[in-house]
C-alpha cells in the first residue's frame, strides 16, 4: 500500500540534494562503490570538498560507507533515505525522480559516467597486474582461503552419493571427507591402532556412515561387487603385491564402478623404506596402467598431478579406470 512520505524527510532530501555537486555524486554512487580519491579523479574536485559533500549526504541518510583497509568506499543507500521510517518507500521515489531528472539536466553527467568507467578500469587493471606479477609462480604463493582441502570438498559435492571403499585408510581423515557426500564409506587398514583411532575420530565428529574394517589390501574384508568407487590414497606402495591389491579392488567393485589410485611416481629415495615403511619406491605410469589393463579395467587414464618443491621432490601420480559393465 502506498504511504505518503513524511514532509521533513522530503525537505531533507531536497535541501541536501539541492547542490549540483551532490547530485553528481549521488548519480555516481547510485550504481557503484567509490572512494574519496576516485571521486576526486572523476569530478576534478579537492579532497576536502568531496569529503564535506559526503558528510552531508551521509548525515541525511542518502549514502553509506564501507571501510576497506585504510580507506572507505561510499555508495547510495538502498532505500535512498536510510532510516526514514514509514516514509522510506515514498522518499526513495522522490529521490529516484530527482536523480532521473538531474541525469538529463546536469551537463557533466555523461562525462562523469565515462570518467567513472575509466577509474573502475584502473581498479581492475591493478588487480590484473597483481595476478600478472605472480603468473608462473602462483602455486608457490599464499592465496588466502585457497586450499586443496577446500577444493576437494567442492569437487566432492559434485559426486553422486555412492558406496566407497577407502583402501589403506590409515586414521581415516580421507574417509571422513568422503563420508560428507557418500552413502557409505568402508575404510580398510591393516593396523588395529589406526582402525581404533579412525573409529574414535568418526565418533567425535558424529559421522555415522563410515565403517572401519581391519584387513589387508590383498585380502579385503569386503563382499564381491559391494562398492561403486575404490580409492587407494598413497597406500598401494605399502602392498607386498600391488597387482593383487588391484585385483581385489576389481572384485569388490560393481560393474561400471571406478578405481582411483593416488600414489608416488617412481623415485630413488631409498630412505623412504625406513622412514615411511614403503615397500615400493612409487610406480611409473606404465606400471600402474599395465596393472589396471591386465586386471580388466578400461578407460584407464594417468597423469602426474603434483610435484613437491623440496628434496627429494616426490611427485604424485593419479590413475583412474573403470570396471567393464
Amino acid at each position: 500500500m502506498y504511504q505518503i512520505p513524511t514532509m521533513p524527510s522530503i525537505l531533507k532530501i531536497l535541501r541536501v540534494a539541492a547542490d549540483p555537486s551532490r547530485l553528481r555524486i549521488l548519480l555516481l554512487l547510485r550504481g557503484e562503490e567509490l572512494s574519496v580519491a576516485e571521486l576526486q579523479e572523476i569530478l576534478a574536485m579537492g579532497q576536502s570538498t568531496i569529503s564535506t559533500h559526503l558528510a552531508h549526504l551521509k548525515q541525511a541518510g542518502l549514502v553509506k560507507d564501507r571501510r576497506i583497509g585504510k580507506s572507505c568506499l561510499y555508495r547510495m543507500t538502498v532505500s535512498g533515505a536510510g532510516t526514514s521510517g514509514a516514509g522510506a518507500s515514498g522518499d526513495n521515489g522522490v529521490l529516484d525522480a530527482l536523480l532521473a531528472q538531474a541525469g538529463q539536466e546536469i551537463a557533466e553527467a555523461v562525462a562523469d559516467r565515462q570518467a567513472m568507467r575509466h577509474v573502475l578500469k584502473k581498479r581492475q587493471d591493478k588487480m590484473r597486474g597483481f595476478f600478472d606479477g605472480i603468473a608462473g609462480r602462483m602455486e608457490r604463493e599464499y592465496v588466502p582461503g585457497k586450499s586443496w582441502k577446500g577444493l576437494a570438498e567442492a569437487l566432492l559435492r559434485l559426486m553422486p552419493p555412492m558406496v566407497i571403499a577407502d583402501l589403506g585408510a590409515g586414521e581415516g581423515a580421507f574417509a571422513l571427507l568422503l563420508a560428507e557426500r557418500a552413502k557409505r564409506v568402508i575404510a580398510v587398514d591393516n593396523s588395529a591402532k589406526m582402525i581404533e583411532v579412525g573409529r574414535e575420530l568418526a565418533q567425535r565428529h558424529q559421522v555415522k556412515n563410515v565403517e572401519y574394517r581391519l584387513g589387508d589390501l590383498e585380502e579385503l574384508p569386503i563382499e564381491d561387487a559391494a562398492v561403486e568407487l575404490v580409492f587407494f590414497s598413497q597406500s598401494l606402495h605399502h602392498a607386498l603385491h600391488p597387482e593383487r591389491a588391484v585385483q581385489e579392488a576389481w572384485r569388490i567393485l560393481q560393474p561400471g564402478g571406478r578405481i582411483v589410485i593416488l600414489d608416488l611416481l617412481k623415485h630413488r629415495f631409498e630412505e623412504a623404506r625406513e622412514l615411511y615403511a614403503d615397500e615400493w619406491l612409487g610406480f611409473s605410469e606404465a606400471e600402474l596402467d599395465g596393472m589396471l589393463d591386465k586386471t580388466g579395467f578400461h578407460k584407464v587414464e594417468s597423469a602426474v598431478v603434483h610435484k613437491e618443491p623440496d628434496a627429494p621432490q616426490f611427485q604424485t601420480l593419479l590413475v583412474v579406470g573403470e570396471k567393464r559393465s
